[in-house]
């Protein structure tokens, strides 16, 4: 059994009007439990829980502190390629949009590795367009354990691989895995994605159930803001939360907020727009709703988000941030934006961010858990 088995028991429709059926009668049972259920977050994600956003707020200040701490850890992206295989209507990658591609040689890497190491982060993420020929395992092979030289915690969000092939980059030194749905409606899906195997709607939903059979450390899952009414998708991610919670209790999870941002290409930039837009205050609803949910899973905010937003909404719930980011292969040694797979909001230096987050009386970890430790996981 995979969660498509489970997917296919949601209706998408029937979930859509619960949630907008909810009341503040709802929203008062589910704030007054030490314990919140799938119901519940239906309720805290609804119109009727806006009113209650306060409340929502510092009960989920309180959870985050209590688990947590007062720490945030720091990652930075690296995109190693922009090449892409995939019609996407929403990126800049996009295998139909006319920009320049590049895929980093290990020269490449090795520079784009010391810009960033120059900037204190000792965790990394590897971002690459989904092209499985140039771009694939064979690339993987070679790119993964020269990157992994520099740094204690790697992770990667590339094309969906089979879980032997997760295997085998474990053990050259991967940690984790960002795989995002996109869009749990399958209709919707299939009118963003146009050509390539991203077009496989089942396969990519079952992905995480293939990193968690490889043994990976965490696994990141998520929805792009957006593309569909947001409530819903994000309650099919708190679903899929759910399950692999209860069926792969050895892995870490982590969920991420991306709202649709302007990207290269004209029929991305042009053509799409939002089909549910998310105000500020319902991404920090939607963030406290998680947390409440939730005391232990993480949640990543990106420089998709601008400055003030993440310095506020830090200490309700969020656990990771990236920094400093490039959207572009060779963006730290080089600075080509005109690769970008997506313009970034929070333009500040890594240092910046930094001081920003201490001011607000956090400190900061610039890596992930230590590999070394992972016999000792309960």
């Amino acid at each position: 059994m995979a969660f498509s088995d489970h997917w296919q028991t949601l209706d998408w429709d029937d979930i859509r009007l619960s949630i907008y059926a909810k009341t503040e009668a709802d929203v008062r049972r589910a704030l007054a439990k030490p314990k919140r259920s799938l119901e519940d977050f239906k309720a805290l994600i609804s119109p009727a829980a806006e009113p209650f956003l306060e409340e929502m707020a510092q009960q989920a200040a309180a959870l985050t502190r209590r688990r947590f701490g007062y720490t945030v850890n720091f990652y930075v992206p690296l995109y190693l390629s922009n090449l892409c295989a995939n019609a996407c209507t929403y990126c800049g990658f996009s295998m139909e949009n006319r920009i320049k591609r590049r895929t980093l040689s290990l020269d490449d890497i090795e520079r784009e590795c010391d810009a960033i190491k120059a900037m204190s982060f000792d965790s990394i993420l590897l971002v690459t367009g989904e092209h499985q020929t140039k771009v694939g395992m064979e690339y993987f092979r070679r790119a993964v354990p020269a990157i992994k030289r520099h740094f204690s915690y790697l992770a990667m969000e590339v094309q969906p691989l089979a879980q032997a092939e997760y295997a085998e980059l474990k053990g050259l030194g991967l940690d984790a895995v960002m795989v995002y749905q996109e869009t749990y409606n399958r209709r919707t899906y299939a009118e963003h994605h146009l050509r390539g195997n991203k077009t496989d709607f089942s396969y990519r939903l079952d992905t995480p159930d293939r990193l968690a059979r490889a043994g990976v450390d965490k696994i990141g899952i998520g929805s792009l803001i957006g593309l569909d009414e947001w409530r819903t998708d994000s309650f099919f991610v708190a679903s899929h939360l759910d399950y692999l919670e209860r069926t792969y209790w050895r892995s870490r999870y982590s969920i991420s907020f991306p709202r649709l941002r302007p990207c290269e290409g004209g029929r991305s930039q042009n053509q799409l727009q939002p089909k549910s837009v998310m105000t500020d205050r319902q991404l920090v609803q939607l963030i406290c709703a998680y947390r409440l949910l939730n005391p232990e899973v993480e949640l990543s905010l990106s420089t998709r988000e601008s400055p003030a937003f993440r310095d506020k909404v830090l200490p309700l719930g969020i656990t990771s941030m990236s920094a400093a980011s490039k959207t572009q292969p060779g963006g730290y040694a080089d600075e080509v934006p005109e690769l970008e797979q997506f313009s970034v909001s929070d333009e500040r230096s890594a240092s910046e961010v930094a001081q920003a987050v201490k001011a607000a009386g956090f400190e900061v970890v610039w890596k992930d858990w230590e590999q070394g430790y992972s016999g000792h996981q309960v």
